[in-house]
């Protein structure tokens, strides 16, 4: 297989620092906001975000994990996910505005589970989307409120977010 890299380590950082900015007007401050990624690397890169908007705003923005596993609907076609920890920061998610971070967007399938995982767990004032990359090919009707980048790519074609805190490399690739 053979594999492109569209989106280097300075890149994905560019792509960050203009979606914490984005998120920041779009809320209008960090006041009542929570980021919560999706694992595995979305929660990397919620971390990320968590620490540019508090550089920005000078207001620490609490980050956490949310497993979707056990409310995706096609976990009898893949019974080997294995659940990852949710970690709800402190506060809660009651009445604030939750921002969900993932790596790439799809299908839309992994944030409708996240959207009923986030249900099972409280009642947001307001939920947002961030993901850093696009593909397209929606199933279903999910919109990000913040993209890193749109990659048009065919449905046969993979792309691989790789980030230094899970991988060995910091780089966006697409493999034909």
């Amino acid at each position: 297989m053979s594999a492109r890299t569209v989106l280097h380590e300075a890149d994905i950082s560019r792509a960050l620092t203009r979606i914490a900015h984005e998120i920041l007007e779009s809320n209008r401050g960090a006041e009542n906001l929570v980021l919560l990624g999706i694992p595995t690397r979305g929660v990397a890169l919620a971390q990320r975000l968590a620490h540019l908007i508090g550089e920005i705003s000078q207001t620490p923005v609490p980050v956490g994990a949310l497993d979707v596993t056990l409310f995706r609907d096609d976990l009898a076609k893949h019974p080997t996910r294995s659940p990852q920890p949710t970690d709800i920061p402190a506060g809660g998610i009651d009445g604030r505005t939750v921002v969900l971070v993932d790596d790439v967007l799809f299908s839309g399938r992994s944030i409708r589970a996240a959207l009923d995982a986030l249900q099972s767990i409280g009642r947001p004032a307001v939920v947002r989307l961030a993901i850093l990359v696009d593909r397209g090919h929606r199933e279903l009707p999910i919109r990000p409120d913040f993209v890193g980048k749109n990659i048009p790519s065919s449905r046969q074609e993979r792309v691989n977010v790789r980030l230094r805190e899970n991988d060995d490399a910091e780089e966006v690739t697409i493999e034909a």
